[in-house]
């Protein structure tokens, strides 16, 4: 290990990996246009900096993402760091946008395999649910994965505790991926407790509220060049520049502190639970390591006080999705 990674388990059985994991969807051009040649580099830097869990999805890009990584692994002759995590259930089809069918899965999941590069996935998420079918049918056809020896273990994304309930009542689920950071706190109000309660581990994307919570907070002239962000109700004024005089009191509190915003954001996200993992997600090199700085910070009461003086619950104006960004997620509060 080459610095001081927290490191935490996956799930309850699962291996242990570092604290703040890497979110591949910043290997495509979801947030700009991305570069291949840097990403493999974003991979070489993470291996450096001791973050072991790398997370994408067949959604990404249209494979894209996995393709990368399977391509870097391929150079290392197959020989991982990494534990590997990828989501199934986006699909291209604007007939059916979500499908959790258990021949879709079978045949994402081969592909999945294929352009990884990998004989077993570490970690299969569905990463939207299909609310055609019952999440336990779901939920077997992964645990079906599982006994075949192509996946170690199964997650989802973006569901509701009653439903992770059901879920693991079925098979046991590692780990639940959901957004979770200062700005979007929907998960204090069960999905975390529920996670605990099972054993599985809450893995937070965009843990540092799409940018909202750095030292660089995207401003309305960025936005305007990012397909999915310039509909974003939080990333439309007047929401975004109410949401970057927060930022800017968030970002006076980090400098007098000593650290970076985005250090900051994490190391807050990590103090939430000892389940609790991160997966940020960025381009650039210099920011990669601020976000893992983020597992070195131990923040004292009074500093969580601070925080929640200047982003009180409910801080962020606009909702976290548009009405057809929230199609799949499960509302549960």
């Amino acid at each position: 290990m080459k610095n001081d990674m927290k490191y935490r388990k996956l799930g309850q059985n699962g291996p242990l990996v570092g604290a703040v994991g890497y979110g591949a969807m910043s290997f495509t051009d979801f947030y700009g246009p991305a570069d291949d040649k840097g990403s493999l580099k974003i991979l070489d830097l993470c291996a450096d900096l001791g973050v072991t869990h790398i997370d994408t999805s067949d959604a990404y890009g249209a494979g894209r993402s996995e393709n990368i990584i399977g391509s870097w692994l391929k150079k290392r002759g197959g020989q991982s760091p990494f534990t590997i995590a990828t989501k199934v259930g986006i699909t291209r089809d604007p007939e059916r946008r979500l499908n959790n069918d258990p021949k879709h899965l079978q045949a994402s999941l081969d592909a999945s395999l294929r352009r990884l590069g990998v004989e077993v996935i570490d970690l299969y998420y569905v990463h939207r649910r299909d609310i055609r079918l019952e999440i336990e049918e779901v939920t077997e056809t992964m645990a079906g994965f599982v006994k075949a020896g192509k996946v170690k273990a199964i997650g989802f994304s973006e569901i509701a505790p009653s439903s992770l309930r059901r879920a693991h009542a079925v098979h046991p689920i590692a780990a639940v991926q959901s957004e979770y950071s200062l700005s979007t706190r929907a998960a204090d109000l069960g999905l975390i407790q529920t996670c605990k309660e099972i054993g599985a581990s809450l893995v937070a994307f965009s843990p540092v509220g799409r940018a909202l919570l750095t030292d660089r907070p995207h401003q309305a002239a960025d936005v305007r060049t990012m397909q999915w962000m310039k509909n974003n109700p939080r990333f439309i004024e007047p929401n975004l520049s109410a949401n970057l005089v927060y930022n800017a009191k968030f970002r006076a509190l980090a400098a007098d502190l000593g650290v970076a915003a985005a250090s900051l954001a994490i190391a807050w996200v990590l103090q939430r639970g000892e389940h609790v993992l991160a997966i940020p997600g960025t381009r650039k090199v210099a920011h990669l390591k601020e976000l893992v700085a983020g597992a070195d910070l131990d923040l004292s009461a009074d500093v969580l006080a601070r925080i929640d003086e200047i982003l009180p619950v409910g801080w962020a104006h606009g909702d976290r999705y548009s009405v057809t960004q929230w199609s799949g997620p499960e509302r549960y509060c």
